[in-house]
C-alpha cells in the first residue's frame, strides 16, 4: 500500500506534519487530515503523561526514603530541594489531567517498590517493605 503525501511527511518532517494537521484541522479540511498517524500521536500523548507520573512519583519516593531512613545529613538541603520540587511537578500534573488521580492509585505500590529497589542499591540500609508514606495524593504532595 503506497502512503499518501501526508503520510510521506509525518515520516519525513514531524514538525511540519503537526503543523499542516493543525491547519487542516482548524479550517476544518478533514478529508486531508493523516487521520491515521493523527490517532497514533494522541494515544501516544497518554502513554506519555502516564510515564511522567510514574519517572515523577518513583524519584519523589526514592527521595522521601533517602531523607527518613539515610543517616547522611550533609545530603538532607539538596534531597528536600528535590522533594519539594517534585511535589510541585507532581501538582502540575494532577492539575493539568485530573482524571490520572485514579491511576496514581493503580501505579503507587509498583512506583513506591521502584524506588526501593533503586535505593537499596545505592545505599546500605534497610528500607521499609510496605511504603510509609501516606498514600492520599494530597497529602503525599505536601509530606516533605
Amino acid at each position: 500500500m503506497t502512503k499518501s503525501p501526508v503520510q510521506n511527511l509525518y515520516q519525513t518532517d514531524f514538525a511540519l506534519w503537526v503543523q499542516n494537521t493543525v491547519s487542516k484541522l482548524k479550517s476544518q479540511d478533514y478529508s486531508h487530515v493523516d487521520w491515521e498517524n493523527l490517532i497514533e500521536e494522541i494515544e501516544a500523548l497518554g502513554g506519555r503523561d502516564r510515564r511522567e507520573l510514574e519517572s515523577r512519583l518513583t524519584t519523589l519516593f526514592e527521595h522521601l526514603l533517602k531523607r527518613h531512613y539515610v543517616n547522611l545529613p550533609e545530603c538532607y538541603r539538596g534531597w528536600e530541594v528535590t522533594i519539594s520540587r517534585t511535589q510541585q511537578e507532581l501538582k502540575r500534573i494532577f492539575r493539568d489531567s485530573p482524571s490520572l488521580h485514579n491511576y496514581y492509585l493503580i501505579v503507587n505500590d509498583e512506583c513506591y517498590q521502584d524506588a526501593v529497589k533503586n535505593m537499596s542499591k545505592e545505599y546500605d540500609t534497610n528500607l521499609p517493605e510496605d511504603c510509609p508514606f501516606p498514600k492520599d495524593i494530597d497529602s503525599l504532595l505536601t509530606t516533605n
